[in-house]
């Protein structure tokens, strides 16, 4: 039987992909190599805008391309350096707000499985932990090629990129005067100002 309220897990325990698909509540969480962390509640109007602002430039340009782009809620399962496991082997479920998929095999019914090539997260009060030091720390392990970090109250983007040696490379801080570009995907270009527009 399913478990039907968050309050019957065990906060300090560890579950797997097999566990999460058993759980019948209504609270979004995400787990992170094991460990259970609640989802912020709706994100806020501003972040929903800004989602639509950065979703909407990448899924025109890649239509017709191989690539796919999903906005939350959406699972990925992320197994490190694309080792494939079972449901039961699987430590880390996420719902990154926006994830960018260049290949296909990676795609399923249930989501992603394996590091998305794209994944952009933007800040909210109660993430800002999660999105700087779990995640971060795990897409960078599991080689999501590039992380974009966006903070909503400083109107500001951060893109890390994946070196030769697997580790993430910071670019400069995107501010309102700049152009965002992608070393995954030619061809785009999304105005940082046109993303905070109120």
């Amino acid at each position: 039987m399913g478990v039907i309220s968050i309050k019957d897990l065990n906060p300090s325990g560890i579950y797997t992909y097999a566990d999460y698909l058993k759980w019948t509540f209504d609270e979004r969480i995400e787990l992170i190599k094991g460990k259970i962390f609640n989802m912020s509640p709706a994100p806020a109007r501003r972040n929903q805008k800004i989602l639509g602002r950065i979703f909407t430039p990448i899924s025109i340009l890649l239509d017709g391309y191989t690539c796919e782009v999903y906005a939350a809620p959406f699972d990925v399962r992320l197994t490190q350096r694309q080792n494939k496991h079972t449901d039961n082997q699987i430590y880390t479920v996420v719902q990154p707000d926006i994830s960018v998929i260049c290949d296909p095999t990676k795609l399923d019914d249930r989501g992603c499985l394996g590091a998305p090539d794209i994944i952009v997260e933007i800040l909210s009060p109660g993430n800002t932990k999660k999105e700087m030091s779990d995640k971060f720390q795990v897409y960078e392990e599991n080689g999501v090629k590039e992380y974009w970090l966006v903070e909503p109250n400083d109107n500001v983007i951060i893109v890390y990129v994946l070196n030769e040696e697997g580790k993430y490379v910071g670019l400069h801080p995107y501010t309102e005067n700049d152009i965002i570009r992608s070393s995954v995907i030619p061809n785009l270009e999304i105005s940082v100002s046109k993303i905070f527009e109120p």
